[in-house]
């Protein structure tokens, strides 16, 4: 959670951190290790693990999952330090 704003979060979206808005979320907020379904910087939802990967595997299919890094990379953090955890989409 980022200490300046209650609604801002920091996420691993497999590997890539990135500020999140879980502003849609304050009726059940998210806590940290929890999933997070994402799409322009908002949490939409929280999810279960096993959700987050099919999501994954469906963009895969698609053959979205470039396009899909790219969007992250572009709200991400990259002057930041890189989180090596290699989760998908978890605060």
């Amino acid at each position: 959670m980022d200490s300046q704003n209650a609604h801002l979060a920091v996420v691993d979206v497999v590997g890539v951190r990135r500020k999140v808005d879980l502003g849609l979320l304050l009726d059940e907020p998210p806590v940290p290790g929890d999933w997070v379904l994402i799409h322009v910087g908002f949490a939409m939802s929280k999810i279960s693990e096993a959700d987050a990967a099919d999501q994954m595997q469906t963009l895969t299919m698609l053959g979205e999952t470039e396009a899909a890094m790219q969007e992250v990379r572009g709200y991400g953090l990259e002057n930041e330090e890189h989180d090596q955890r290699g989760q998908r989409s978890k605060l």
